[in-house]
């Protein structure tokens, strides 16, 4: 036996102990005896039942670690917007009694995960399936949906899990839409074969080999019209060979990729070979015997129209329109089918919110916008998203995040469009660092890490699962191929150095100060952020670490991802763990799973939201090495996905507002298009929109994007004055509240109430809003406002003038008010970066105290709030949401403001005055105000809700748009 084949036998003969020792302590009734004492007590008697039919001694202590993380996990629930005209429930205990394909996935399922994650997922695609039509009801139906998870986070295993149960319930046909590139299209395939056929699929498309599921119940005999090759996708050879399907087979599965000759090719062979019927008013051939499922992976990418739709002047859809060619064969596919069911998956959702409800045309039908629902699926705990990774955003910096980011500073010439990796560059790009062809230090450092990571896993007993480095640095694939012999060339070297031990002290040098000065110390850092039961293990010593850097450095391979099957098809050879080095560009930036991606080096210019959120491929689950993960990249890109990650977090909590509502997606659509940073992605995602059409109802815009010119902030410093004394002396100083016993206090504010809308008007009139914001725009609030207060809304307001700080500057004394300086600080994205000081603009990365929303709220109002927001709340650990809130959310805040003293409805005005525009002079090491020393005047706005909400338009910036954010896909 070869040490591989070894290795793969001691890995089954220890996932055989924890999956019978998993069973016995799931049988345990009484919860609470389930102690680490209890697990290694079952870990033992199942150890015993295997003595005897292996030679290998196994890991008990692995297994227990295993099982005690297993049974600690917890799993949030979702949260559904839905719309059930036309639907009847159907799904019921009696219907599932007895299904094969979800009995024997999820028994493979627990074999691997903990039951708390499987009930999850059972739970969350029974909901699913619900929501869908029963495949056995004769008229004809059509349920579109959308479930929104997290990046990396288990959709597959989630839509896995629906096409079993679907299977069972009687869909016949069921068409996965997987991404736009081979390697995704075939690891997809290869995921389903595990998890629904039981099967390799071959060349000729016969069952091969069983796999995953095949041992946990009977040969199901599904079928299968693609395979897992790099040619293995649907093709007019292929359909040449499949004649008609009859409603008694067993269902057929079809793994497709988005592209233009493998959609038409299956679209041509369903109304050729499959359909049965003829519609009477188009022709159309129609399939009226089979219902199909599709779920479309990735629904954000490709499947959008990005063409806008015209309407008629009575709101109907131009039937003529010609959507994209990818969306349109999609729809034709839908078209063709009487009974169907589509489910759209993807972690970045915005953009299938902007379909328009209504679109439709004569050819393709309705457009894919989620009309039926809107599910948001909670992650597990130990799962390691933006939220853990980056913290969580407060007006004093961001708290809690993972000490795992590094700064990339070294991969271009600061100030020069040259260098190692500029920002932008050419496809003929030769990547250089100091005059030579070779990777910048902070890429050797990465590679380091790598080969640190590899090696403590191994020392950790993790040598059998795989390990991954990702290097994602460009989208051309000429200078990746040069990027990729770079890295060969960079680990040929110190493989040979360490492999001999010739000439390797430098190299020595470097890693062991990693180890000791970034290693060692993260490892508690982490430990300290974690669970108990998350905890990483103890780090070995460097010697130990040492000893098996030569095994480590011949195992590990360079490769390019330029989107073929073969790939991926190394992850799934049994014994072989890899550990590579994996540098693409787009064919990585989508659901392509890296397993046990370890260190990160990651430079790309674009900061579109989706786009950027879907590269982050080191989100997901680390169990048992979190504390080894690394990721390398520009603090610019940092900054950016902390935004996203943060705006995500918003919606989130808008859809959890909605679904306690009771409202639907159509409802939820305005809301996403509202938003100050996600309006980025709009105009790209419908290229040809020259407008944005949003409302600002339950908002809170606020100004993040500032101008550093001196006489605009003179103007908006002047609007202020104007505004505070047109309010006259009514005002309430230092506002408190008691808050049931916890008082609430703005120490230095001024609060005036009842104040006439026409005075915040002017005030908007007089205001400068840099012309690069998104939604806080004051000529675009002006106009929204005089809408609404045309419809009987927002005619009394409330304004504040909030102070505080320690920053520097000249002292400015408001009207009526008493000299200061004590202004808020807020930090710039760029304050430590004199470079920076010729920009025209400055940010800063939160303006609002989300506490500041309540400052004209009495406590009744106040509490009721709190219970608006309590009950829209639902546990989230991987969201790091693990306590009941005791303050109310600005969005429960804002649910209630229409409330506030018995009036209709009352608007907020916050008014901040930031610290001055700083930087560091280190030579004479003191600050200097380049040009403008007085407050700047910053403001933010908190609508109430409306049940009448009103829309305004305003002109998008594309050119603007695609200079700052970068290209979208």
């Amino acid at each position: 036996m070869t040490s591989a084949e070894e290795t793969a036998a001691q890995a089954e003969l220890l996932e055989n102990v924890i999956a019978t020792a998993q069973r016995l302590v799931k049988a345990e009734k009484d919860k609470s005896k389930i102690t680490p004492t209890f697990i290694a007590e079952k870990v033992r008697l199942a150890t015993a039942m295997f003595a005897g039919d292996s030679p290998y001694v196994v890991d008990q202590g692995k297994a227990v670690v295993t099982l005690i993380q297993r049974f600690s996990h917890r799993i949030g629930k979702s949260t559904t917007l839905k719309d059930n005209v036309g639907h009847f429930d159907w799904l019921t205990a009696a219907r599932k009694r007895d299904w094969h394909y979800w009995r024997r996935y999820r028994d493979f399922l627990e074999s691997k995960l903990s039951d708390t994650v499987v009930d999850g997922l059972d739970e969350a695609t029974d909901d699913i399936l619900g929501l869908l039509e029963d495949p056995q009801r004769r008229d004809d139906w059509d349920r579109r949906g959308l479930v929104v998870g997290h990046v990396q986070s288990g959709k597959t295993s989630n839509y896995s899990g629906l096409i079993c149960k679907a299977a069972d319930a009687g869909y016949k046909i069921i068409i996965v839409l997987a991404g736009m590139h081979n390697n995704l299209r075939s690891q997809t395939q290869m995921r389903l074969e595990e998890s629904f056929l039981g099967y390799e699929t071959t060349v000729d498309r016969d069952p091969g080999m069983p796999i995953g599921v095949a041992e946990f119940g009977e040969d199901l005999k599904t079928n299968s019209a693609t395979t897992r090759a790099d040619n293995g996708d649907f093709s007019k050879a292929i359909a040449k060979h499949f004649h008609g399907i009859s409603p008694e087979e067993r269902p057929w599965l079809f793994v497709v990729k988005k592209q233009k000759n493998v959609l038409t090719a299956l679209l041509n062979w369903i109304q050729t070979r499959v359909a049965d019927s003829t519609c009477a008013s188009d022709d159309r051939k129609l399939v009226t015997k089979l219902p199909l499922l599709m779920i479309d992976d990735e629904a954000d990418n490709a499947s959008v129209d990005t063409g806008e739709q015209m309407f008629n002047d009575d709101g109907t859809p131009d039937q003529q329109h010609q959507p994209k060619t990818i969306n349109s064969l999609i729809r034709q596919v839908l078209h063709s089918f009487t009974r169907k069911a589509y489910v759209g998956y993807t972690a970045t959702p915005f953009a299938n919110i902007f379909i328009h409800h209504k679109g439709a045309t004569t050819n393709e039908g309705p457009d894919l916008f989620p009309r039926s629902f809107i599910i948001n699926l909670a992650a597990p705990s130990n799962y390691v998203g933006p939220a853990r990774m980056f913290g969580k955003l407060t007006k004093d910096g961001r708290k809690g995040a993972l000490p795992l980011s590094r700064d990339i500073v070294d991969h271009y010439d600061s100030g020069l469009d040259s260098g190692w990796m500029p920002p932008k560059h050419p496809k003929t790009h030769v990547p250089t660092y100091d005059g030579q062809e070779i990777i910048p230090p902070s890429l050797q450092e990465a590679i380091c890490a790598f080969v640190l990571a590899c090696a403590t896993r191994e020392l950790r007993g993790q040598g059998d699962q795989h390990s991954s480095m990702l290097i994602h640095v460009t989208r051309y694939v000429d200078v990746q191929s040069h990027v990729c012999k770079q890295v060969e060339e960079a680990v040929r070297r110190m493989r040979q150095r360490i492999v001999r031990g010739i000439g390797s002290d430098e190299i020595l040098a470097q890693l062991h100060k990693l180890w000791n000065e970034d290693f060692v110390p993260i490892r508690d850092q982490v430990a300290e952020l974690s669970p108990v039961e998350e905890h990483p293990s103890a780090m070995p010593s460097w010697d130990e670490i040492r000893a098996v850097l030569p095994e480590v450095l011949n195992d590990i391979k360079v490769r390019p991802i330029n989107g073929k099957a073969k790939d991926v098809l190394d992850y799934a050879t049994p014994g072989a763990a890899l550990k590579v080095i994996a540098i693409g560009g787009e064919k990585l930036s989508r659901g392509l799973t890296l397993e046990g991606l370890c260190v990160s080096y990651f430079v790309r210019t674009t900061k579109m939201y989706d786009t950027l959120m879907q590269m982050g491929r080191w989100f997901g689950y680390r169990s048992g090495y979190l504390d080894l993960c690394r990721l390398y990249t520009s603090p610019d890109l940092v900054t950016w996905f902390c935004h996203i990650a943060d705006a995500s977090e918003e919606l989130r909590d808008e859809l959890d507002f909605m679904a306690e509502a009771k409202l639907t997606p159509e409802q939820y659509g305005l809301k996403v298009m509202s938003h100050e940073v996600l309006t980025v992605t709009s105009p790209l995602k419908m290229r040809n929109a020259q407008t944005l059409s949003l409302t600002y109802s339950g908002t809170r815009p606020q100004t993040i994007v500032f101008h550093r010119d001196a006489k605009i902030q003179q103007q908006n410093l002047d609007a202020t004055d104007s505004l505070i004394e047109s309010l006259g002396g009514g005002s309430e100083d230092s506002p408190k509240y008691e808050r049931d016993g916890d008082q609430d206090s703005w120490p230095n504010a001024r609060l005036w109430k009842n104040v006439d809308v026409d005075k915040v008007l002017t005030f908007l009139g007089a205001y400068a809003t840099h012309p690069n914001a998104t939604s806080a725009k004051a000529p675009v609030l002006h106009e929204f406002i005089s809408k609404m207060v045309d419809t009987g809304q927002l005619a009394k307001w409330s304004v504040a003038l909030l102070g505080g700080g320690t920053g520097e500057g000249d002292e400015h004394i408001f009207p009526g008010g008493t000299p200061s300086t004590r202004y808020s600080i807020r930090k710039t994205d760029d304050s430590a970066d004199p470079e920076k000081l010729n920009a025209k603009s400055f940010a800063i990365g939160v303006l609002t105290d989300p506490k500041d929303e309540g400052v004209d709220l009495g406590d009744e109002v106040w509490r009721e709030a709190l219970e608006l927001t309590r009950a829209a709340w639902k546990r989230d650990d991987a969201r790091n949401r693990v306590t009941s809130p005791s303050v109310p959310s600005g969005k429960g805040i804002r649910e209630v403001r229409r409330k506030i003293g018995g009036d209709s409805d009352r608007g907020l005005l916050l008014l901040y005055p930031l610290t001055p525009y700083f930087y560091k002079d280190k030579a004479r090491d003191r600050l200097i105000v380049p040009g403008w020393s007085k407050p700047i005047m910053a403001f933010a706005i908190a609508f109430p809700a409306s049940a009448n909400p009103i829309s305004v338009e305003y002109e998008v910036n594309l050119l603007y748009w695609m200079q700052e954010y970068g290209p979208s896909e």
